[in-house]
């Protein structure tokens, strides 16, 4: 049977929500639409980058029966230290068994082999009839694969932070603007219900008029594979294409100690604590105050302990800083030696909102009895942040974590990192324009050039 062309299966799909609505002219049996769903009317997805970050998002794609993960791309192979604990295994091997087990158990096809394995993710979208990706790769390729896949009209769930610097933000959403792609970014707390519940009190001026928030994000640094202290030069190891991996980042010798995760407190690759855990806080801060297409007039108050930008490991493990919005409410943000790791939202006569991960308080007490009704300011309802990216592939529907808001979100945190190591007391920030004001330094560093072949266009 001749394979069915990415164009033709995407078009599709886009239309089968559409005939599910009308069972009586065409039978669900004909879609065969039981408990999973013809291979035709599936939604083929790819990771890419099979690490510690894809062994936490990929169960929730593979229970989804409207899915069929069909290929694993990584320029590594197969080797240890993955997971948060270093002691997990990694690699496109690792992932191929681990989808290709799954499927063998659930469709009790014990020679299950249908998920494939790629060195490099272009050689994937070429020969694989691929609908969606998850991009689990590090941060510095975050934007070059997203660019990739949305001009191939590819949809994307892309991991956060959602880029390494404010540019390739822009030029990210730009390119999934152009192409019409369905974006998720994994900003799971937009699916979370005490996040939810903290937005709509504080957009409905249930603590009075918003003031401050203040925010704590982790602080220190993970050794999260256990070769922290492995920073020497060493032979790359069989199984890695070291060249790919750093893809578009500034080339340096092989180190054990960078690689997996720790790839995270070198500004080569990402933006340390500020960047990995703002992306999650500052977000729901945003979307709070109504943000999510704009963003803070000055950053000021600047206090870190940043290291020499010669070592290793050289982003801050402590930090502090300010942000000032157009409206007067502050924000202030620094590792959780200030303040506990969450937002508090102050507003009028005391009032607070202090919302974390699976908790939310409220001063008074009380005022978690109010309920927000239906004529009041409701926002996006997501229960499942997978589950929202693939409905939204279904009905063409904006995702909980559009793009555009991932990129005004992480902008403010390349705005924090870049006065930090520019020393600056504050920046002034256009949020219109994108651009700081009477700061040429700062202004270069919103941008980098990518080494090598990898472009943004």
């Amino acid at each position: 049977m001749k394979k069915n062309t990415p164009v033709s299966r995407r078009k599709f799909i886009a239309s089968a929500s559409a005939a599910i609505a009308f069972p009586m002219i065409v039978p669900s049996s004909v879609l065969g639409l039981g408990k999973r769903p013809a291979p035709s009317n599936r939604i083929n997805v790819a990771c890419i980058g099979y690490g510690t970050i894809a062994m936490v998002t990929t169960p929730s794609f593979l229970r989804d029966d409207r899915v069929q993960l069909v290929a694993v791309a990584d320029p590594n192979r197969k080797s240890g230290n993955y997971g948060y604990s270093g002691r997990k295994q990694g690699g496109r091997l690792v992932g191929r068994q681990a989808v290709n087990e799954y499927y063998a158990n659930a469709e009790g096809r014990l020679n299950y082999k249908g998920c494939r394995a790629y060195e490099d993710f272009r050689v994937m979208l070429d020969r694989e009839d691929i609908d969606a990706v998850n991009i689990s790769a590090p941060d510095h390729w975050h934007a070059a694969m997203a660019v990739y896949c949305a001009n191939r009209k590819v949809h994307v769930y892309g991991q956060k932070p959602l880029s390494l610097t404010v540019d390739e933000g822009r030029k990210m959403a730009r390119a999934v603007a152009k192409n019409k792609i369905t974006w998720q970014t994994g900003s799971q707390q937009r699916s979370e219900i005490y996040f939810r519940m903290a937005v709509e009190f504080v957009r409905n001026e249930r603590i009075g008029k918003l003031r401050t928030i203040r925010m704590g994000l982790p602080g220190g640094r993970q050794d999260f594979n256990q070769m922290g202290d492995w920073q020497s030069p060493e032979p790359i190891p069989a199984g890695l294409n070291y060249d790919l991996w750093e893809g578009p980042a500034p080339h340096r010798e092989y180190r054990p100690a960078l690689l997996p995760l720790n790839w995270r407190h070198n500004f080569d690759y990402s933006g340390g604590m500020i960047t990995d855990w703002g992306a999650h806080h500052v977000d729901i801060a945003q979307w709070a105050m109504d943000m999510d297409s704009s963003g803070p007039v000055k950053l000021d108050n600047f206090r870190s302990n940043l290291p020499d930008s010669n070592e290793i490991f050289n982003t801050a493990t402590e930090y502090h800083f300010k942000c000032t919005y157009e409206n007067g409410v502050k924000m202030i943000v620094s590792d959780t030696n200030e303040h506990p790791q969450g937002i508090t939202f102050e507003g009028e006569d005391g009032k607070s909102i202090f919302v974390t991960r699976g908790k939310i308080e409220m001063n008074p007490r009380e005022l978690i009895r109010e309920k927000i009704r239906e004529d009041e300011i409701r926002v996006y309802k997501s229960t499942n942040h997978i589950g929202n990216f693939l409905d939204c592939i279904q009905s063409g529907e904006a995702t909980a974590a559009t793009i555009e808001a991932s990129h005004r979100s992480i902008s403010i945190c390349h705005l924090a990192n870049i006065a930090l190591r520019l020393g600056r007391e504050s920046l002034e920030w256009d949020p219109k324009r994108e651009r700081v004001l009477n700061d040429d330094a700062a202004n270069k560093m919103l941008s980098r050039r990518l080494r090598g072949p990898w472009r943004l266009r």
